[in-house]
């Protein structure tokens, strides 16, 4: 008989999960594998109980064991049990990828093996027999309520994914537990689980990098661990589902070949607007329409980009969704403002959050309880929650009416005629988020309690207030414990069910929120994309989300929550972007720049300002409770995010080809400095540096009120952003000095060629007029490369595209490719990094081009239109 160790404490508000001594786990006696059958690809087995384990409830007696070869870098391992149908992720909410026909054993980069008795697997490398999944040693465990599986790896394992999480972008080896259950997590705390869910991770080591990814929706703990006894290991504790794995071969020369199969996995990442590469500015707490107002003209007169307004709850009547309060943010002068956007080529985007206020004489409410679309409690009643605007009840994104009812709450609100014409959608608390306090017997007392809907703490403007007056112009089912299974998880929040739905709750299809729970939010997510793709057909939409769960990336973005103004959360911001982008397919990411929560400084804010003009979406945005923070309120501030918006508006068009190409095959548009040097084991750790794309390297001032930033440099050949000057890595730190407080080091790499625009703009609408120039960064071995994608930035089916490719060597600079899409924009300058001495350019005719010297590079001022192919010789 095991001992079990220690029962549920609760230390200083946060509950810890029951403690299992790890050898308890180990001694239980696993299964026995029979009736091993191979046909073609796939590999089937029954697994029997090899004995009794009991350590969070009765043991399944009967497994059903399926292995296939589905592509030749993917097997896909799944266990589920023989006698009893289990829930599995839907199939709606992620697409099973197809198999490609024609893998086998005989021709894939990785390999399955097993053991009979006791049952275990491993994955290894073909080529080099190396083990990259083994559960030798460590027993399967499955429970109706506890699934475990636990794996060894490497001393020093560099592990990285498993998220949303605020840990070091490489996961510590020691004592880590990466939680996977969705919730509303203010300040992103440290070593919790935060919105969302993404149970894979990337392994790089000097001989290659794989992953791993486990399909399952239900909550867990994923534990990292190193000890004496056992090394360092890896294991799933899971409360639910099925083990459904994925095992991803990457490659022994490229970790972007892992990322790739990832997307072939989850999904490709959706494209998004132009538009959306711009400035975005918003705050929890603008009092009024004339507060909104003056923000959009105090952006246009500091000669600052202001590309999209957005408004948080703030516009509500009592914080309902789909309403304006009619004294501080009456329909008609809100109308006003976003006409006057648009007017001036600028957007504007509103909060929708999922849960709606229960009042009969509401309409949203009323409406959906005609439809009868609210997730339900066992008794068959709404299930209630307490969200901002008091008493609510859920949308069941589940139900198969649940998209009429958004598509007409859409309709009926955000309209051009007579509602408010919004360009995009932000969606929050759709973990969902519920602010009642457990046991929650009486949400309305609660309500009471807490005052919600909190009063309006002004008084309202005189609604003919003038704005914009003198601003310029801008089978069977097994009876588990659906509330409190005996392994708890370590979910920050407390028991499952604390602050978000009952995870007893229903919804239309007889799932239960104890499976789903991790789904609500990315099934919010999609809804609202269909909802907006009905009001506008033919126009990509940009859709922002907190919770999130794999292949979320498809359709929307994501910013990463509610941070706080530290210089903590700013450098921690690196790694959660580089998560998202570079491992997890949603790249369009980004943190609240100067931060949400707690009042931010001069020098964060414009430390932050320029690290955010380098996350693909750029959005300023603090709380109610915090000073305003808007770029113009401070001279420094100001003056750096003019300083790094003229570098991320000149290159936009580099960061746009870098989406469309993530659209067609995963590259991540964000990289880690591991994924252009995998070699390089000193670069496996870093995360206060990144690609911006897979050409600009971004090492930004990571200290309070320092002007010196240490940097890694590989060994390779760099050249300053601004200066041009050449800067040769060796494979060391290298100290930066007098960094001010308005600069970012920026660097491009050496055998890369970047399109700019020749100049920035003050919105996306202008930048597009603009023409470009080439910088073409000559590299080691005297060659250089890049691409320019060009479309008309917003339809979502393109009637004519072009897709350029530029490459540089012997002298010679060609440009190749489709040239389909019709403009009048030419190349008007060639910028050469890296040459010495003099050169003479010459045309494809032969007539020569003027040269100049510019600091350490050398220009061709010169007229190509970007409606064919061309050669220039250097003469070199």
């Amino acid at each position: 008989m095991f001992t079990r160790g220690i029962s549920l404490a609760v230390l200083a508000g946060v509950a810890v999960a029951e403690w299992t001594d790890p050898a308890v786990l180990d001694a239980c006696g696993g299964y026995t594998l029979e009736n091993p059958q191979t046909q073609g690809s796939t590999f089937t087995a029954d697994l029997t109980s090899a004995g009794e384990c009991a350590v969070y409830g009765k043991d399944i007696p009967q497994l059903s064991l399926l292995v296939e070869y589905e592509t030749d870098t993917r097997i896909h391992l799944k266990i589920t049990d023989a006698s009893a149908d289990r829930y599995e992720v839907p199939e709606e909410i992620f697409p099973r990828p197809q198999a490609s026909g024609n893998a086998s054993a005989e021709t894939a980069a990785i390999q399955f093996n097993y053991t009979e008795n006791p049952f275990a697997f491993t994955i290894y490398r073909t080529s080099t027999s190396e083990v990259l999944f083994s559960t030798a040693s460590h027993p399967l465990i499955y429970e109706s309520q506890f699934l475990h599986v636990k794996t060894s790896l490497p001393d020093n394992a560099n592990i990285y994914g498993l998220g949303e999480h605020t840990d070091p972008f490489r996961l510590p080896e020691v004592n880590t537990t990466r939680t996977m259950w969705n919730r509303d997590a203010y300040g992103v705390p440290n070593a919790t689980n935060l919105y969302g869910d993404h149970p894979i991770y990337f392994e790089q080591r000097t001989t290659g990098s794989h992953g791993v990814f486990l399909l399952n929706s239900n909550g867990m703990d994923v534990k990292l661990n190193t000890t004496e006894q056992d090394g360092t290991t890896l294991e799933y504790n899971v409360i639910g589902g099925v083990l459904d794995f994925y095992f991803l071969a990457g490659s022994e020369t490229s970790p972007l070949e892992l990322t790739k199969q990832y997307a072939d996995l989850v999904g490709k990442p959706a494209e998004v607007p132009y538009w959306g590469f711009g400035s975005h500015q918003c705050r929890f707490g603008y009092k009024d329409f004339v507060d909104v107002a003056g923000v959009i003209s105090n952006y246009s007169a500091s000669d600052i980009p202001l590309e999209t307004m957005w408004i948080d709850i703030d516009y509500m009547q009592g914080r309902r969704i789909m309403t304006v309060d009619p004294d501080y943010f009456p329909m008609d002068r809100v109308r006003e403002i976003v006409s006057y956007l648009h007017e001036h080529d600028q957007k504007f985007i509103l909060m929708t959050d999922p849960a709606v206020a229960v009042d009969e004489e509401y309409g949203a409410y009323a409406r959906g309880t005609e439809m009868d679309i609210w997730i339900k409690q066992p008794d068959g009643s709404a299930t209630i929650g307490l969200v901002w605007p008091g008493v609510t009840v859920y949308p069941d994104w589940f139900h198969p009416n649940i998209q009429e009812y958004w598509d007409n709450e859409f309709t009926l609100f955000y309209n051009p005629e007579d509602g408010l014409d919004i360009d995009g959608v932000w969606i929050d608390m759709n973990e969902p988020a519920n602010f009642c306090v457990l046991p929650c017997t009486d949400p309305y007392e609660q309500a009471v309690n807490q005052t919600l809907p909190p009063p309006r703490l002004t008084s309202p403007p005189d609604h003919d207030t003038p704005i914009f007056t003198d601003a310029p112009a801008p089978r069977r089912k097994r009876a588990d414990n659906l509330l409190n299974p005996e392994y708890e998880i370590e979910n920050a929040a407390g028991d499952i069910s604390s602050k978000t739905a009952w995870t007893n709750a229903t919804h239309a299809n007889g799932l239960v929120e104890y499976n789903t729970h991790n789904l609500y939010g990315h099934m919010m997510s999609t809804t609202t994309q269909k909802a907006m793709l009905n009001r506008r057909p033919d126009v990509r939409t940009l859709i922002i989300t907190r919770s999130t769960f794999a292949g979320a990336g498809t359709s929307v973005g994501k910013w990463l929550g509610d941070n706080l103004s530290t210089w903590w959360h700013y450098r921690n911001s690196i790694a959660g972007i580089l998560g998202f982008a570079s491992i997890y397919q949603i790249p369009m990411v980004g943190a609240d720049i100067c931060g949400f929560g707690a009042n931010t400084t001069e020098t964060l804010c414009a430390r932050w300002a320029m690290l955010g003009a380098f996350y693909p979406f750029m959005r300023n945005h603090n709380g109610d409770t915090s000073i305003s923070q808007e770029y113009y309120r401070w001279d420094t501030v100001a003056e750096a995010a003019r300083n790094a918006l003229d570098i991320r508006y000149r290159l936009i068009d580099y960061i746009y080809t870098a989406f469309h190409q993530a659209s067609l095959d995963g590259t991540p548009v964000l990289q880690p400095l591991w994924f252009q040097y995998p070699s390089d084991a000193n670069t496996y750790p870093l995360d206060l540096q990144f690609f911006f794309g897979d050409s600009v390297l971004v090492s930004p001032v990571t200290e309070e009120n320092s002007t010196t930033v240490d940097i890694y440099l590989p060994e390779d050949v760099f050249y300053d952003f601004t200066t041009f000057e050449t800067i040769q890595g060796n494979g060391s730190v290298v100290t930066l000095p007098e960094v001010g407080f308005t600069e970012i080091p920026v660097y491009i790499r050496g055998g890369k060629i970047v399109p700019l625009r020749i100049e920035s703009a003050s919105t996306t609408a202008e930048l597009r007029e603009k023409p470009f120039e080439l910088i073409v960064a000559v590299g080691k071995n005297g060659t250089a490369s890049g691409s320019l994608y060009l479309d008309d930035g917003e339809s979502l089916q393109q009637s004519a595209t072009s897709f350029i490719q530029f490459d540089y060597q012997n002298g010679l600079l060609t440009a190749n490719g489709t040239f389909d899409y019709q403009t009048d924009l030419s190349i008007t300058q060639v910028r050469i990094l890296g040459v010495d001495g003099n050169v003479t350019a010459t045309s494809e005719d032969g007539s020569a081009l003027s040269t100049s010297t510019d600091g350490d590079s050398i220009v061709v001022p010169l007229d190509l239109p970007l409606t064919g192919p061309f050669t220039l010789n250097f003469g070199l």
